[in-house]
């Protein structure tokens, strides 16, 4: 087996050298010495917000760090032939007016649905009945997904549907509060009275609508946003396949137990999503999650955005409380009246700003922001399919329903998951780590060679700090990897011999590579305590900052992570209000 942690330079030179179109992306050579608007970094949120300031009449320019577009939703070939969405991999958060307003189609986004959407094969012994081992595969066909359930409880596929539909009615209360700004605490506190009331009047138009949806049932949804995850599920259900199946949503991305406090939320956050129409469905980016990079910045250069790439901002530049420009990492000043940041809120205002520009209890307040995250990234490229026990492959080895979907693995029981998760609590993994696999290039022929696939491993729960000093190095992310690999394995014989190349993306790596302080790919933890009024801080809710004309339009600010870009649409609409 290769393991391929490849040489940056020469990484760089073959992505210069084969995908040169996403970095010189725009005909200037350098950015000009003013503009109406700044947006610091260029990943999804980023590209949003320039793109409705842009459309809103302002001149702009993007200025993202790295050599590629996208931030987190990035397209990489990272071993030589396969593409990889190197962190962010599916595709259902995206506001459908987003979509329609930046005319992403036109651009050339394509989507690959999944349907089913979910398998979970067992580790047991083969069935009488079938000679294989049993499996759980949810999908849309009502008739298939009860017969998979019921091989674990009758009584769980009756009760899935109805399940499935409460889901449904909550999330679609919720919408309004995805695509609104909540009311700024600071303003309503200490702001003149007209701008109290104009608070006050945008924040209530929302709210009675989710209200007036919720109707009886705001008891559920209080329940739903509150709970433990098992507490809600074990009302619904008996069947631990099942159960520990649908809790992955409700702790993906998130330091915390299917037993935590709110980790229902989570699980709400991940069904809020809709793709072509379907609600709930998610999807696979043709080219990967860069294309839809791609579109989005397509749209923002013709609606005269300037985007630079290798462009770090090294300072953001305020006076008397109004904010006036940056400076780039080789010392350019570029001068705007209004500045977007897509960069989480610790780096926004703890590296990029000076502590004596910023209120001393709002510096103390962002500093206090919970980062933690559980998750290692595994990229693989392999040269054939995995071949799980529980669902063999055809002969031909071409892909099956089950390889086209999420693929749940150490997912037989919650006390599974929470075993990770308390091993994580020590600096350790846990031997059977909780791992979400995808395999894209099974829907998606662009990503890698005839008959050969990625893998995308979503794996959980491993701290940013080791136990006993030990650092997160070539020699611990090896040993990691190998672990998920032997887990693998044991689904899936002959996994391990078909790998031809892994790169591992532990929390040091993900913040170290795409700004995500912690690791954490949700700008800030998704705890009812940074939500909505109180993110991403009590005070300062929404994208809206104590520096005059600085915003922040990344997923630390509401409505939160995921690839929705409403944070970046919002951010644009409050500072287009602003600037009337």
């Amino acid at each position: 087996m290769l393991t391929m942690q490849l040489n940056k330079n020469k990484l760089m030179l073959r992505w210069l050298s084969t995908h040169s179109r996403r970095f010189h992306s725009t005909t200037r050579h350098e950015p000009r010495s003013s503009y109406d608007a700044v947006v610091i970094g260029g990943g999804h949120n980023g590209l949003v917000a320039a793109a409705y300031m842009a459309r809103g009449g302002k001149s702009v320019c993007v200025l993202e760090k790295r050599h590629v577009l996208g931030g987190a939703a990035v397209t990489e070939e990272i071993i030589p032939g396969y593409k990889f969405s190197r962190c962010s991999y599916v595709l259902s958060l995206l506001r459908p007016q987003i979509l329609k307003d930046l005319e992403l189609k036109k651009y050339g986004l394509k989507l690959h649905m999944r349907d089913p959407n979910s398998f979970t094969p067992m580790l047991e012994d083969s069935s009488p009945s079938t000679g294989v081992p049993r499996s759980l595969l949810i999908g849309s066909d009502h008739s298939k997904t009860y017969q998979q359930i019921a091989q674990f409880s009758a009584k769980d596929a009756e009760a899935y549907f109805r399940y499935e539909d409460k889901l449904t009615s909550l999330v679609e209360a919720l919408q309004p509060l995805l695509d609104s700004s909540p009311p700024n605490i600071h303003k309503l506190t200490s702001g003149s009275l007209q701008e109290k009331w104009r608070e006050w009047r945008d924040a209530v138009k929302p709210l009675v609508t989710v209200g007036r949806r919720l109707n009886v049932d705001i008891p559920s949804f209080y329940e739903m946003i509150t709970s433990p995850a098992t507490k809600v599920l074990d009302k619904w259900f008996e069947s631990e396949p099942l159960k520990a199946t649908l809790a992955t949503d409700a702790v993906i991305g998130a330091m915390i137990s299917p037993h935590s406090s709110g980790s229902s939320y989570v699980l709400l956050h991940h069904v809020m999503g809709e793709l072509e129409g379907r609600k709930g469905a998610w999807g696979y980016v043709e080219g990967g999650m860069g294309a839809l990079s791609d579109c989005l910045a397509q749209s923002a250069k013709d609606k005269g955005v300037e985007i630079f790439t290798n462009q770090p901002v090294a300072h953001i530049e305020s006076r008397d409380g109004k904010v006036t420009g940056v400076v780039t990492a080789d010392g350019r000043e570029i001068h705007a009246s209004t500045v977007l940041s897509n960069a989480t809120p610790h780096v926004t205002f703890t590296q990029l700003m000076s502590k004596g520009d910023l209120p001393s209890e709002f510096y103390d307040e962002v500093r206090a922001i919970d980062y933690t995250s559980p998750v290692t990234k595994i990229n693989v490229a392999v040269n054939t399919l995995p071949n799980f026990l529980a669902a063999p492959n055809t002969p031909d080895n071409q892909p099956l329903p089950h390889h086209q979907c999420t693929i749940h693995l150490n997912c037989e029981s919650t006390d599974l998951i929470h075993q990770a998760y308390l091993s994580a609590q020590q600096g350790e993994w846990f031997h059977r780590p909780v791992i979400e696999m995808t395999i894209p290039s099974s829907k998606d022929l662009t990503l890698a060679p005839e008959g050969h696939h990625v893998v995308l491993l979503f794996t959980m729960y491993t701290p940013y700090e080791l136990s006993g000093g030990r650092q997160w190095d070539d020699v611990t992310r090896g040993q990691y990897a190998d672990c998920v690999f032997d887990s693998i394995e044991r689904y899936a014989p002959g996994f391990k011999e078909s790998v031809v190349g892994r790169d591992i993306l532990t929390p040091p790596d993900l913040e170290r590579t795409f700004g995500l302080t912690g690791g954490n790919i949700f700008h800030g933890a998704m705890a009812l305590d940074q939500l909505y009024l109180t993110r991403p801080t009590p005070k300062f809710s929404g994208s809206v900052t104590p520096v005059q004309g600085l915003y922040i339009c990344g997923s630390g600010a509401h409505p939160g992570g995921g690839v929705m870009g409403s944070p970046g649409r919002l951010a644009a609409l409050q500072a287009l209000q602003r600037r009337r």
